[in-house]
Formats: structure tokens, C-alpha cells, sequence
């Protein structure tokens, strides 16, 4: 116990302690001997409604077990009144950790201001409001330890959450700044990227990943960082979950250097572009370039060759702030370049549109605030009829150190920087749509990227910038819509108010703006979009991630947080030829999933890890569940009968109203789908790895006919046996679903994994019979009695998932390239259905039907079922045609009566 880290005497505060990482944060500091103050508003996910039960929960748990802890209900805008609980309780804070966090998962089309203010809400000025209320407590003890939360959609932007991936990866910028302000006070601040499961990720995740995702993974890390051993690390990045921690880093590129002065044009950075992009000689700053010697290196170049020409002639520009300094560069060189220019300024933008129109431009202005985006666009639109180019420009600065910040200080400059970009983009979106092309360069800072002292609301504001336009880059691609982000350095009136006049009128706007130009042209190389790139005094550069290769702990062994600190330096270690370059948050994913198979052990140790799974199995067949309501209507059935092939000539499985409207037998699997078991796979079998488990088999069996076509039920999972293959362990779970009025049993499932590497802990040899679930159906060695063949369409995979099928597998190209196959595969409980379709439109209505998974089947190929009447049953047994393979075999179904009957 004397060396383990402790937090006797010290009070933290987790906000959205309620729940998921929250919760273990709460506990476990709770457990080392801190006063814990449990903040929940105990709303949903989403961020509606609010109760006091979730924190209540918490700090019970926490004092039954010897510790202290005070609950708070208030919404994390409301920080001062959380900091205030822990002053008033404990007469101290410590430690913060900003853990609060909904989601409002919209495409951006569909995204509404309050999908985005909400989150904003929350996530930013939440996390500003604690923080700065924790503050005058820190610096006057000359102690904190304050502890962000970013996420993957963050730093690699995520399709459907640029509002997330904007507010997440503002973490980052606004904790580096606030670790460079509080290191003199030994107030040391670092931001996490977890992956965990919770509220959030339960609808973005499946429940077989999610089960490796535990917040005890997470919290060993914070722990370390949270404690008073640490004296130095401040201002990190770390990626964690699953049993692996690694910590991130920017890195930029050497860059192009080219002659600032006139010769400095789109055509010249082009034909220097492989400089641009070379990593070679990476450099891994904390802060801006050396500019003034970059310009003093500028100057002693030869004049640019001109390279290629690029023009802008019949595209319509619009750019925000551009009444001077930057803005007022870019709109000056898109109008010599023969672009339509809209001259956007609060303030006054007709000097610029009169400069353009004297040289023989086109332009005109637009007097709007870029809060206020509708207005903004609506000038282009009235003036040209179209928008091609946005560049969101616009900003302000209100500079303060943290200690002195008011909140309309911080408010004002999220509202410009970081909303405005929203609005305008948001305004113009649709347009950029219709058309199939847009061009989008948003800036950020090296305020935003690196932080900066005194520039906490900026640097969450302009990092923020980035996270949105990421996750936007990911959703405009395929509409050739592209959106780049600029990191400018360059002397005007905003930056004149922190830098000598010298270098304002030494740093120019106009070596900023062919970088622009360029990635607002048709020309901009590969890849077009989602880069970052930082500018200014005739040198431009990329700038990205890089990452250590980290640690992975054995995920079949508790982790504590004296484990981390042993192997810190590998954690933290990037020199050691282990460092990669992640760009999507698939490739976050991809280090924590390929941890899930490192274990300490290949199997159970002994007589008594052999008791303890057997134990736990006999325990878990005797676990009632407490029932998972499932309602459904008309709407669902012709969902699910479009998602297994219907088509709308199908008038019975289409139309509600319809004689003959019905719902396909197979419908059965979905009540249980997502049913909550009373146990967990991990508790049943050595060597759980969600990774290593395979859907076998699957049985249906029909209790009632019809099947109703809308109804109330209710599913009861319960475990049914676990057997012991050796090198390997087979689970197989039931599941009674029951009309929630009347009781009666509709449908009954069991549902068989094979699950790798998880066998040899003593049980079962063999599964009992259980007639026709346990049935085994070999096809007759004669020609099929009658084949069907069918062919799904590209959609069918999303078209089945809103059946209740959440797992990214089928619908992600970049989460099934993690699961080897190139493209999104069908679920296979989606060809179990085609397949069902089949034998029902042959043969008539069955029983009961059971499958064996075989292979895998991708949305466009064609599935041909071959089916033998024998009896009362069909055998039968599905193809790839595409392949030749099957992807169901040894099939049977038990037909209600004998006579062939079609629907």
C-alpha cells in the first residue's frame, strides 16, 4: 500500500460523474482516499431532461464503501456552483475533471443551431466555466491538476459530428493554453481522448466491442496525470482505452520556402508542393515558426517561377472579414484571378470592392455579421445567384489571462471564431450540394493548435475551427466539396494589438493568400481536403498528428494506475521507431481493437480459475433478466421487410393496407436484438476478446400466427449453455419475447457464438439436444427441389441496420477495413432473412428456422437459395453466386403444414 498513489486530503470534482467514465473516475478517487464531489444533471445522452438519482447512486456507492463524497446536480455551465459544492463541503479543490458530454449525432444538411449550440453548451463553455471557477482556488494554493476531454471524432474529425468534433478537439487548444498559464502555479493541465463505453458510444458501438471498452481501462492514466507525483507533464495529448495508452503530438512539415513579394503566387507554391508535404526533416513545435527569420531567409531567394496558372473565372467568392488585413489579401488577388467576389465586413467593405472593381474585377459587398450566416450567404446569392468558395475569415481577438477572463470575453470570441464559421458554412452548404462542388478553407491559429498564454477563449475558439472542419471534410467528399483548414501568420489589424508595428507591416497578407488560392482552386493536389496547413512570410507547410506507439496492458488483468507509471517512458516515447501518423479515428481504433487479444495468460491458471468460470456459467443460467420492451408498428414491418430484399412491387410486405399485409417470419430476431442479458460473455469464458467471436448459429422459433403487424413486447435473454471446446468456447443464449399485454410468448430465439482462444476452463464437452434448435440439416445428395436467386442491392446494409442494427461494420468503410473487408459487409441476420424469404414465398409459412453462418456476404452480390422438402422441413442452404462460397449451410425450416402455400 506504500507505494500505491493516493489523494488522502485532496477533493476532485468529475463532472458527468453519473455514469460510464464519470462514475469510475468518482469511485476510484473516491477508493484512494479524495473527497469526491459527483456532478450529474442526470439528463439522457442527448441532454434532455435532468434528475437527481444518477448522482445520488454515486455518492452512495462511494461512501458505503468508507469514502466521502457530496453530490451536485447543476449543469456544468453552471461551474461555479460545482466548484462552490466542493469549496463549501471540503474547503478545497484539487483536482478537475471536465468529463460532461452529450452527443447530437445529425448530418450536417440536417445539423440545427440548437444540434450545435447544445453541444456547445456543454462540452465548451461547460468546461470553460468549471475550469475558470477551479482557477482563483489553484493558483492561490499554487496546486490543480485539471484533466479535458477530447475524443477521436476530435482530433481526426468524425461524419455526422462536426458540432462534436468541433467542441472536442477546442479541448485541446483551450488546455494547452491553460497549461502554459498555470505552469508557474503547479497547476498542470492534460487532455484525453478516451475510448470508453457509455451512454454515448452505446449508440455508436456494438455491444461485443463495447464489452472491452470498460472506463477502467481510462482511469489508471488520469489517475497518474490527476496525482502530485506528476511535476512535468502538462499540456499532453493521450489517446487511451482498451488496455493501450499512447500520447500525441503535432508535427509539421519542413514546408516550402518561397521569395515573399510578388512572384509569390498559387502556380509557384504548386510546383514546390512535394516541399509543402515533406515530413522528412519533421519539426515538433510547442508554439509559432520563427517567422521573422523564415522572412529573412524569404528575402534572399530568387524571384518564383510563375508555374502553373490558375484562374477562378465564373466562380463566385465569398469571404468574411474582408475589409482588411487577410480578407482583404485574398479578395484582392480572387478578383485579379477573375473570381466574383463577395466582400463580407461588419464594418466597411466597400473600399475593397472598389479596389477590385478598379482594376477590372468583379465585387460586391455585404455588410452582415458572420453570426449571421443566412445574411451573409443571401449577399452572394442576391448578387450572383450561386456560391462556389467560402473562406470564413472573420475574427476578433479579447486577449486575457485566464485568472482575469470574464465570460463575454470568452462568449464574444466563440461566438465570431467558432459559431460565425458554423453560420456561414452551414448557409452555404446546401448550395455546395445541389451543385456537387464547394470549396471551404476555414481559419484556425497556432493559438488554436499549440495554445497560447492568454488566449484561452481563442485558442478553444480557433481549435475548435479545426475539429469542425475535419469531421465537414469527411461529409463533403463525395459531393466534391472540399474543406481545408489554414493555421496564417501575418500583421493586421487584429494581431497589431500583440505584435510591434514592425512586424505588422513586416509580415504581409498578401504571402498568406496564394496558399488559399491554391486550395480553393481545382488544382490543389492530392488529398484535396481535411488538411491543415500553417502560412505566412512566403512559407507554407502541413502540419499533423503524430503518435507514440504507446503501451498495451495484457486486458485480462485489472489496471492500476502504479502499472502505468512503470512503463511511463514507452507511453510517452516518441523516438523509438514505434511513432505512426493516425489521420482518422479508425486509426486510433485500430491500436486499442488489436489490444483486445493481448492477454497475460492463454488460458485459465488452475483448479481454481477453472471453478470460478464454471461457477459464474451455473450463476449466470439461473440470472433472470428484467425484460427489454420492444414496440414496433406498420412503419417497422415495411422497414424490415424492405431491408431483407422486399421490393415495392411486394404489395403484402409493402403497403399497409394491403388484404394480405404481413411481416415476414424472420422478423422474430429483432425484439431481442438489443435485449440487455442478465450477465456478460467476459464472466462466462477465459480470454473474452470481442475480436475473436464469431455469430455460428441462429434459431427462430414462432409461437404465434399471424405474426402480429404491430405490437408491444417485451424480451427476456437468458443464458442457455457454454461449451468447452478447447481451444475455443461456444455460448449460446435464448431469448423468450412476450406481448407486453397479454403475456403470451410470440417468439423464441437462441442465438450461438463461437468465440477463439476462449476454451480449456473445464466446462462441457458437448452442447445438449434441444431438438430443433440443436437440429443439424444435410442437404439430400440430389439437385435442389427448388432454387431461388436474389440479388441485394448496394443499400441493402443501411436500408437493414435501421432495423436495429448499430454496428459500424456494416455501414463504415473505414471501421470494416478494421475487420479486414474492404467495404461494409451484410449482417448476417440480414441474409438469414432473404434466405427465410425464400423458403416462406416457396414452400409457405414455417415454424420454426435454423441457420449456420458460413461466410460473409457484401451489399450488390447475389445470394441463390437451394432448398430440398423433406416432410414437413426444408432443407435448404444459401450461396455467394458472385463467389460460389456459402454463407448458410446445414439450414433447415419446419413448415406449418405441408401444402406449399406462396405469399
Amino acid at each position: 500500500m506504500g507505494d500505491q498513489l493516493r489523494f488522502d486530503g485532496q477533493t476532485v470534482v468529475v463532472t458527468g460523474a453519473g455514469g460510464g467514465l464519470g462514475k469510475a473516475y468518482a469511485t476510484f478517487f473516491g477508493s484512494r482516499g479524495a473527497n469526491i464531489v459527483v456532478n450529474d444533471l442526470g439528463g439522457s445522452f442527448k441532454g434532455e431532461g435532468k434528475s437527481t438519482k444518477a448522482a445520488d447512486v454515486v455518492v452512495d456507492e462511494i461512501k458505503s464503501k468508507g469514502g466521502k463524497a457530496v453530490a451536485n446536480y447543476d449543469s456544468v455551465e453552471n461551474g461555479d456552483a460545482i466548484i462552490e459544492t466542493a469549496i463549501k463541503n471540503f474547503g478545497r479543490i484539487d483536482v478537475l475533471i471536465n468529463n460532461a458530454g452529450i452527443l447530437r449525432d445529425v448530418s450536417f444538411k440536417n445539423m440545427t443551431d440548437a444540434d450545435w449550440d447544445l453541444i456547445m453548451k456543454v462540452h465548451v463553455k461547460g468546461a470553460y466555466k468549471c475550469a475558470r471557477a477551479a482557477w482563483p482556488h489553484f493558483r492561490k494554493q499554487k496546486y490543480g491538476r485539471l484533466i479535458s476531454t477530447a475524443s477521436a471524432a476530435g482530433l481526426f474529425g468524425s461524419f455526422g459530428q462536426c458540432n462534436y468534433s468541433a467542441a472536442k478537439l477546442s479541448q485541446v487548444g483551450f488546455t494547452e493554453t491553460l497549461a502554459k498559464e498555470g505552469a508557474k502555479y503547479n497547476i498542470l493541465c492534460n487532455t484525453i481522448a478516451p475510448i470508453a463505453a457509455s451512454r454515448m458510444t452505446s449508440t455508436v458501438m456494438p455491444p461485443d466491442v463495447l464489452e472491452n471498452l470498460k472506463p477502467d481501462w481510462v482511469v489508471p492514466l488520469v489517475a497518474v496525470l490527476a496525482h502530485s507525483s506528476n511535476t512535468s507533464e502538462t499540456g499532453g495529448i493521450f489517446e487511451v482505452g482498451g488496455g493501450h495508452v499512447a500520447k500525441l503530438r503535432w508535427e509539421r512539415a519542413k514546408g516550402a520556402l518561397l521569395r515573399a513579394d510578388d512572384s509569390l503566387t498559387p502556380g509557384a507554391i504548386l510546383s514546390k508542393w512535394e516541399n509543402v508535404r515533406d515530413f522528412s526533416q519533421p519539426e515538433h513545435a510547442s508554439g509559432v515558426a520563427d517567422f521573422l527569420d523564415l522572412l529573412e531567409q524569404a528575402q534572399k531567394l530568387p524571384r518564383n517561377p510563375p508555374g502553373e496558372k490558375i484562374d477562378f473565372k465564373g466562380k463566385v467568392v465569398l469571404i468574411t472579414g474582408a475589409g482588411g488585413g487577410l480578407g482583404r489579401a485574398y479578395a484582392l488577388q480572387f478578383g485579379k484571378l477573375e473570381a466574383k467576389v463577395v466582400v463580407n465586413d461588419l464594418v466597411n467593405p466597400d473600399t475593397v470592392v472598389q479596389e477590385i472593381q478598379k482594376t477590372g474585377g468583379e465585387a460586391v459587398g455585404n455588410k452582415a455579421s458572420a453570426e449571421d450566416g443566412d445574411a451573409v450567404v443571401k449577399g452572394a446569392i442576391d448578387a450572383y445567384g450561386r456560391v462556389d468558395i467560402v473562406i470564413n475569415n472573420a475574427g476578433i481577438l479579447r486577449d486575457k489571462a485566464f485568472a482575469n477572463m470574464e465570460d463575454k470575453q470568452f462568449d464574444q470570441v466563440l461566438a465570431v471564431h467558432l459559431r460565425g464559421t458554423y453560420k456561414v458554412t452551414k448557409a452555404a452548404w446546401p448550395y455546395f450540394l445541389k451543385q456537387k462542388y464547394g470549396r471551404v478553407v476555414n481559419t484556425t491559429s497556432t493559438s488554436g493548435i499549440y495554445g497560447n498564454f492568454g488566449q484561452a477563449n481563442y485558442a478553444a475558439a480557433k481549435c475548435g475551427i479545426l475539429g469542425f472542419s475535419r469531421a465537414l471534410a469527411r461529409e463533403g467528399a463525395k459531393y466534391n466539396i472540399y474543406v481545408n483548414t489554414i493555421a496564417p501568420n501575418a500583421g493586421t489589424n487584429m494581431t497589431r494589438s500583440i505584435m510591434p508595428e514592425e512586424m505588422v507591416q513586416a509580415f504581409k497578407p498578401d504571402y498568406v493568400a496564394p496558399l488559399v488560392l491554391l486550395l480553393c482552386s481545382d488544382k490543389v493536389p492530392d488529398p484535396p481536403t481535411g488538411q491543415l496547413f500553417e502560412v505566412g512570410c512566403g512559407w507554407q507547410t502541413q502540419t499533423r498528428w503524430q503518435r507514440t506507439g504507446g503501451h498495451g496492458f495484457p486486458v485480462d488483468v485489472s489496471l492500476t494506475p502504479e502499472e502505468v507509471l512503470k512503463v511511463w517512458d514507452r507511453i510517452v516515447n516518441f523516438d523509438d521507431g514505434r511513432a505512426d501518423h493516425p489521420e482518422s479515428g479508425q486509426d486510433g481504433l485500430k491500436s486499442i481493437m488489436a489490444n483486445f487479444e493481448n492477454r497475460a495468460s492463454g488460458s485459465s491458471d488452475g483448479n481454481s480459475g477453472d471453478s470460478e468460470y464454471l461457477q459464474a456459467i451455473e450463476k449466470a443460467k439461473q440470472a433472470k433478466a428484467e425484460g427489454t420492451p420492444f414496440n414496433y408498428d406498420e412503419k417497422d414491418v415495411i422497414l424490415y421487410n424492405l431491408g431483407v430484399g422486399a421490393k415495392r412491387t411486394d404489395l403484402p410486405l409493402v403497403y399497409e393496407n394491403h388484404d394480405a399485409f404481413s411481416v415476414l417470419p424472420t422478423f422474430g430476431v429483432i425484439p431481442p436484438f438489443n435485449a440487455t442479458a442478465p450477465f456478460s460473455l467476459s464472466d462466462l469464458v477465459p480470454n473474452f476478446s470481442p475480436m475473436m467471436l464469431l455469430h455460428g448459429e441462429q434459431y427462430l422459433e414462432l409461437r404465434q400466427f399471424p405474426v402480429p403487424t404491430e405490437a408491444q413486447l417485451v424480451s427476456y435473454p437468458h443464458l442457455v449453455e457454454v461449451v468447452d471446446k478447447g481451444n475455443a468456447g461456444i455460448v449460446v443464449t435464448g431469448s423468450v419475447t412476450k406481448d407486453a399485454r397479454t403475456g403470451n410468448e410470440v417468439f423464441y430465439n437462441e442465438s450461438t457464438v463461437f468465440i477463439r482462444g476462449a476454451g480449456g476452463f473445464g466446462g462441457a464437452k458437448k452442447g445438449a439436444s434441444r431438438g430443433a434448435a440443436t437440429a443439424v440439416h444435410k442437404p439430400p445428395q440430389r439437385a435442389p427441389d427448388a432454387v431461388v436467386e436474389e440479388r441485394t442491392t448496394e443499400e441493402q446494409a443501411a436500408v437493414y441496420r435501421l432495423s436495429g442494427d448499430r454496428n459500424p461494420l456494416h455501414i463504415d468503410p473505414e471501421f470494416s477495413k478494421v475487420g479486414g473487408f474492404k467495404t461494409p459487409i451484410l449482417h448476417g441476420l440480414c441474409f438469414f432473412g432473404i434466405s427465410g424469404k425464400h423458403v416462406l414465398q416457396t414452400y409457405g409459412m414455417f415454424r420454426n428456422i435454423k441457420v449456420r453462418f458460413a461466410g460473409t456476404v457484401l451489399p450488390g452480390q447475389t445470394l441463390r437459395t437451394e432448398m430440398w422438402k423433406e416432410g414437413r422441413t426444408v432443407v435448404f442452404q444459401t450461396k455467394v453466386v458472385e463467389t460460389g462460397k456459402l454463407c448458410i449451410a446445414g439450414a433447415g425450416a419446419e413448415l406449418v403444414e405441408e401444402a406449399k402455400g406462396k405469399l
